[in-house]
């Protein structure tokens, strides 16, 4: 019998040692290396079975010529914003990695998606729940159809954590579609060590990997997050799966979002939001409604901007407090925005436009709980800054999509006529953009007619000539 292998492993990044460390070289954290086996003397029999088509194809480099291409039929499901963050559908053969925080709704979401698939035979897997509890879940979420049907007569639940069994009811009840809840209570028997280390998970993962791209059967897999917001295990989890999605959102709100880390398949900046319910998750199809306040009455720092997150157009509600500083040293927080990023808006702001706010407390706010990386509201941002700094409000129904250059210019945006078009079918009256967003030859100009829009469109070149209009 072979000797096992023992090696030292990161528990934090799944950095691999030869021997112990205090301090991890690659993410640079103490005392976080364990002692793992990661190989069972004698045990050398694959726990998934290669089929017989696999073991007939020859691996043999082909020339890119030679290659035949079909566009991949994907499997859709009832789920729309489900579709938009995969791309169109799911993929066969897929590997899709779901990480967020305990309570935020990962089973609940595949759970549902389960349930909901009557023309696929779903596996739900759970190491985690037992399959009453499961039972009562399910009940709560979908008990029947519309039509009264009962709903969930194609999905399946297995309790288990051990892979061998569960490829063994695989390949009994040969389902469309698995879901394992979660890998980190599965272990493999392979490998001696507990479930949820760097090496039982990478070694599940690659059974499933294996069992998926052989089978052309799509597989999620639900992953913890560390306390730092990360996905546990080993950063190579993250690479051997096609998608990784975050499931974001206060437990505290309704609203959940569902963002795009990875995706081989598709955009890796889509987003779908949902709204939590006593009926589980609801889809929210106009984000904007949700993402605006219904005021009576204007106040001051509040701007509408309008972004995109992938394909989709939004507009948020961005909010600026300015207030003299009662402390020495002026406090700068932003929630749900760069704060590296406002330090630069507020010097622009100082220097460019002559506003003295190196001695006040700014906040920013983007409202909702989501996080925009997108450049394009800067300008939204700045004017509920002056907004807040003056207290003069802005007009009702005023939004703003551009981007603030150190000069103090309003740099160009992509997609504007989506922005615009969004912003019209709420209502809005008018909106800032660049004027470098104006193309300058005559076929781009016919291309790009801003005259069919019914809004008032302000174009602008600086900074200090959207005060002038703004507040004179």
């Amino acid at each position: 019998m072979a000797k096992s292998k023992i090696a030292y492993f990161c528990q934090s990044c799944g950095f691999e040692s030869p021997k112990w460390l205090g301090k991890c070289p690659s993410c640079q954290q103490w005392n976080t290396f364990v002692e793992e086996v990661i190989e069972k003397g004698g045990s050398s029999v694959p726990a998934w079975k290669p089929s017989s088509t696999s073991q007939q194809r020859a691996n043999k480099p082909v020339q890119v010529a030679d290659i035949t291409y079909t566009e991949e039929n994907r499997i859709p499901t009832p789920d729309k914003e489900f579709n938009r963050v995969l791309g169109g559908g799911i993929v066969p053969g897929s590997l899709v990695l779901i990480g967020g925080e305990p309570g935020i709704g990962k089973s609940t979401l595949m759970l549902q998606l389960a349930l909901n698939m009557p023309h696929q035979k779903v596996l739900y897997v759970s190491g985690e729940e037992s399959d009453k509890q499961i039972k009562m879940r399910a009940e709560r979420l979908a008990p029947h159809s519309p039509q009264g049907e009962a709903i969930g007569e194609s999905a399946y639940i297995l309790t288990e954590t051990s892979t061998q069994n569960i490829f063994k009811q695989i390949e009994t009840l040969q389902p469309d579609l698995v879901v394992i809840d979660s890998i980190q209570t599965l272990h493999s028997a392979h490998i001696e060590s507990t479930p949820g280390s760097v090496s039982q998970v990478r070694e599940c993962t690659a059974e499933l990997l294996r069992f998926a791209k052989e089978t052309s059967t799509p597989v999620f897999l639900i992953g913890h997050i560390t306390k730092d917001g990360m996905i546990a295990g080993p950063k190579i989890l993250e690479h051997m799966v096609d998608t990784v999605l975050q499931f974001e959102g206060d437990r505290h709100h309704v609203y959940r979002i569902l963002r795009t880390i990875k995706n081989r398949f598709g955009s890796a900046s889509e987003l779908g939001i949902y709204e939590m319910m006593g009926e589980g998750l609801r889809e929210v199809s106009n984000p904007s409604e949700i993402l605006l306040s219904h005021r009576d009455t204007p106040l001051s720092g509040v701007t509408i901007s309008a972004t995109l997150e992938g394909m989709r157009p939004m507009l948020i509600e961005t909010q600026a407090l300015v207030s003299p500083s009662p402390y020495g040293t002026p406090q700068r927080t932003a929630t749900g925005f760069d704060t590296k990023r406002m330090s630069m808006l507020l010097a622009v702001l100082e220097k460019r436009c002559g506003f003295r706010l190196g001695v006040k407390d700014v906040f920013l706010n983007i409202t909702g709980g989501i996080r925009v990386e997108d450049p394009a509201i800067d300008l939204g941002l700045a004017a509920a800054i002056i907004s807040s700094h003056e207290d003069i409000p802005i007009p009702f129904k005023t939004c703003f999509a551009g981007e603030l250059g150190l000069s103090g210019e309003i740099r160009a945006v992509n997609r504007v006529e989506q922005r615009i078009a969004e912003a019209q079918k709420l209502g809005f009256t008018q909106i800032f953009i660049s004027k470098y967003n104006l193309p300058a030859s005559g076929q781009d100009k016919k291309r790009m007619d801003l005259s069919r829009y019914n809004i008032d469109i302000k174009i602008v070149s600086t900074i200090e000539e959207v005060f002038n209009l703004l507040f004179g």
